[in-house]
């Protein structure tokens, strides 16, 4: 894979081209910044930005005071190739707080080994209606130990609106939801997303992990994508290279949440 020219694409398509990642949203270019603002309870925040010493601050403070100015927080993806080099640092005196670092990794799906079997005893069911997108909730809560409203929010209205973009799976262990995972198809581009993969405590390292994205990548074949991104912990990078993922730089979410 060549690194740098796969990377330019993915910022081309993926964040400078970005698309609403669901009903109700949409996406505008504000200067050198690429920005999203959510219906409900959505996702809000920069994708993408395109900065240097000399804008970067005056860039900052303008998305804060837009979204603070519709009663908004904010994320601000940065990746590790993003300039200035200490926008990081900028964020951070500017209010921001950093949740921890992933790694951003990209397989392109004809390398990649798809003859995996989920483990004996699990079988995989496809998330088609609103019991399914509850038990998807669920094991997010189990697994990550967060709350899974806005999980639930949007994968029942992209179910319901935009069922040709999301592809969801939830493993059985009889009848016991145990682990979870999306995959969001971005139409028009090569870039299908594996999102929320996450497996209950006791029932982690049995391969459900492998054989779920496997499961997602022969849908994506099935449509006709050419590269599968993760933005993975360091608890699935292992896995992922193991499958023929390969790491291509880092991305770290800042989060702004207006002062009461």
């Amino acid at each position: 894979m060549d690194h740098v020219a796969v990377l330019a694409l993915f910022d081309r398509d993926m964040r400078e081209g970005a698309q609403p990642d669901g009903p109700g949203a949409h996406v505008d270019r504000d200067g050198r910044v690429v920005r999203q603002v959510a219906a409900d309870q959505g996702w809000n925040g920069v994708v993408w930005s395109d900065l240097d010493e000399s804008n970067a601050d005056r860039a900052i403070a303008d998305q804060i005071a837009y979204y603070t100015g519709l009663g908004r927080g904010f994320e601000w993806k940065l990746y590790g190739h993003d300039l200035p080099v200490d926008l990081g640092r900028r964020l951070r005196s500017a209010g921001f707080v950093p949740e921890p670092e992933e790694t951003l990794m990209i397989a392109e799906v004809a390398d990649l080994s798809l003859d995996v079997a989920p483990p004996e005893g699990i079988r995989f069911l496809p998330v088609t209606d609103e019991a399914g997108v509850h038990l998807v909730a669920d094991v997010h809560e189990k697994a990550f130990g967060t709350d899974s409203s806005r999980l639930r929010h949007q994968l029942l209205a992209r179910l319901r609106d935009d069922p040709e973009t999301v592809v969801a799976v939830v493993a059985l262990a009889g009848d016991e939801p145990v682990s979870a995972a999306r995959m969001e198809l971005v139409p028009g581009t090569r870039f299908a997303g594996l999102w929320g993969g996450g497996t209950v405590e006791g029932w982690r390292g049995r391969g459900i992990y492998r054989a779920l994205v496997a499961h997602r990548a022969r849908a994506a074949v099935d449509r006709g994508y050419r590269y599968l991104q993760v933005d993975a912990l360091p608890t699935s990078r292992p896995i992922l290279e193991r499958l023929g993922f390969e790491p291509l730089t880092t991305t770290q979410p800042y989060v702004y949440e207006p002062r009461s």
